[in-house]
């Protein structure tokens, strides 16, 4: 495993393009195209084929079907203790919040038990597996959940290092990896160390769902993301009935502003969830889909979107639903601008909030900015005063990470600027939105969203602008966009920043790019009649 990094980036490019054409799918589940997986295991010729395909659900984060595959296999042949593992492993999921509560917790001791009992006379490298993840479940009442991953993650370093021609321990190895690197090491080198691992297995196992989704999460950094893009054009192909595989590219897309490419994803993984009523699924790609939408300026169909999630009955009990379910209305409101709409948002009356109510920190962010930004200071106050009191109670409960402690504390920075803002205090609201920039850009965000609300470097800029200080508005917005690229409202403010600067070739460009942004959308907000009029004042410029 020791390949030159070249080679190895040469022959992958050469392999994907081989396996689109020449596909090797395992079914799996009955009827559904899910990836191929190759684990060895002790049990039954019967079972090994059932177990392959489950655990290609595993990878995927199908986690519901792959317990339901996994408790099926250990029905039919009692004796297969690695069957349990896999039940224990669909409880766990590294990458997702909040982290699993005590009776969930409570029920992977169970299946640890039963892996154990039932596999007691199995091969080493089985009770391996089963008790790197027991050392996940074991002392959960007396150890947090970052104590418990990290344990996980060197149970499995081990096994890797014990079994080296097991490609299955190196994946999951690398999705440990990712599970307990910190959002804010911005060297990254937990990402890294699981992309070497899997590049390389990428080049053996090209149809293999996990490492493809792997990379993906690996990668998911705009400074990284480039080396995803193969993986990200080739996993939905890998596993094309699975919801999770069809939305996964759209991260890296969302990354490079590939809009187009991100609708299509997610468009694939809404009509996957609700073939299979996967409505966390459906919802988490609904978020991304509405994003992608109104970067383009395609209003009509973002409501649509909004149009789906108000009929919605379901509610299932996952925070990537809750997210949605805030967040979409949220963004539908600030990233058209409409600061009175935002004002007007209500939480999903029939959602168990309490348990999610991380997800409610782009609600209150939405409705304080909607009011200051509408001149109604006095109201935003009484948002920014319960995002003060979310906060608290995120942090004492402690059932979520110390991100969302921070991330409602950016959002009572931005609240907080644009009130100064509304009243006049300009100095100190551009203090707090430089703290505000300080704090977004110490972390990187998670796989739930697709980005924030709106970037707080790009609102820096618009209070610049306000403030008629357009070149420097100029600078916050063109530096917003090498991290956030072919955002609308980035490169709109970018253009009216140069025009106001006096900056004409600057601002046709950023005006020539909003349009070719906005060619497929409904071409009637402001700032697209603003650019056609500046481009035809300067028809000449280059």
């Amino acid at each position: 495993m020791k390949a030159n990094a070249l080679l190895i980036s040469t022959l992958l490019l050469a392999q994907v393009s081989v396996a689109s054409a020449h596909e090797d799918h395992d079914p799996g589940t009955p009827g559904k195209l899910v990836g191929t997986v190759h684990f060895p295991i002790s049990c039954s010729e019967a079972s090994q084929k059932k177990f392959e395909a489950a655990v290609a659900l595993l990878h995927s984060f199908w986690y519901p079907q792959a317990e339901k595959e996994f408790r099926a296999i250990a029905d039919a042949e009692p004796s297969c203790g690695i069957a349990f593992w896999g039940v224990a492993m669909s409880y766990y999921h590294p990458l997702w919040n909040p982290p699993p509560d005590a009776p969930i917790l409570a029920k992977g001791l169970v299946a640890v038990a039963e892996a154990r009992k039932r596999g007691d006379k199995k091969s080493q490298r089985e009770k391996g597996y089963i008790e790197a993840i027991a050392s996940f479940y074991e002392g959960y009442d007396k150890r947090d959940h970052r104590a418990r991953a990290v344990s996980y993650e060197q149970a499995m370093e081990k096994l890797y290092k014990q079994f080296p021609d097991d490609a299955e321990a190196g994946i999951f190895y690398a999705l440990a990896l990712n599970g307990t690197a910190p959002l804010t090491d911005h060297t990254y080198a937990n990402q890294k160390k699981a992309g070497a691992i899997l590049d390389e297995l990428f080049l053996e196992q090209p149809n293999h769902p996990g490492i493809a989704h792997y990379i993906i999460h690996s990668y998911d950094y705009p400074s990284l993301a480039k080396q995803a893009l193969n993986a990200a054009r080739r996993y939905a192909k890998i596993a094309p009935d699975v919801a999770h595989a069809q939305h996964m590219p759209s991260h890296i897309f969302t990354r490079f502003g590939y809009w187009d490419e991100s609708i299509n994803a997610n468009l694939g993984s809404a009509k996957a969830a609700r073939s299979t009523s996967l409505f966390y699924e459906l919802l988490h790609s609904l978020d991304y889909l509405e994003y992608a939408y109104l970067q383009k300026g395609m209003d009509k169909k973002a409501a649509e979107v909004m149009q789906e999630m108000n009929v919605m009955t379901a509610n299932p009990e996952l925070f990537q639903a809750a997210f949605s379910f805030a967040a979409v209305p949220a963004r539908y409101a600030l990233e058209r601008r409409h600061w009175a709409d935002a004002t007007k948002l209500i939480p999903r009356a029939s959602y168990p909030w309490p348990r999610f109510e991380a997800a409610l920190i782009s609600h209150y962010e939405a409705r304080g900015l909607g009011f200051a930004r509408s001149g109604k200071p006095a109201e935003a106050i009484k948002e920014a005063k319960a995002l003060e009191a979310l906060q608290g109670r995120i942090k004492e409960n402690k059932t979520f990470p110390s991100y969302w402690v921070e991330q409602c504390e950016l959002a009572h920075k931005v609240v907080l600027a644009w009130i100064a803002r509304a009243e006049k205090r300009d100095a100190e609201a551009l203090q707090l939105m430089r703290k505000a920039v300080e704090l977004e850009e110490t972390y990187e965000k998670p796989a739930v969203t697709p980005g924030p609300l709106i970037p707080a470097r790009e609102l820096l800029g618009d209070m610049l602008l306000e403030l008629k200080q357009p070149a420097e508005a100029q600078k916050e917005f063109a530096t917003s966009l090498i991290g956030s690229p072919n955002r609308f409202f980035g490169v709109a403010g970018a253009a009216r920043a140069a025009e106001q600067a006096g900056d004409v070739k600057q601002a046709c460009k950023y005006y020539q790019q909003l349009l070719e942004l906005t060619k497929d959308g409904d071409g009637k907000r402001d700032e697209l009649a603003q650019a056609r009029a500046y481009l035809k004042k300067h028809p000449e410029t280059p």
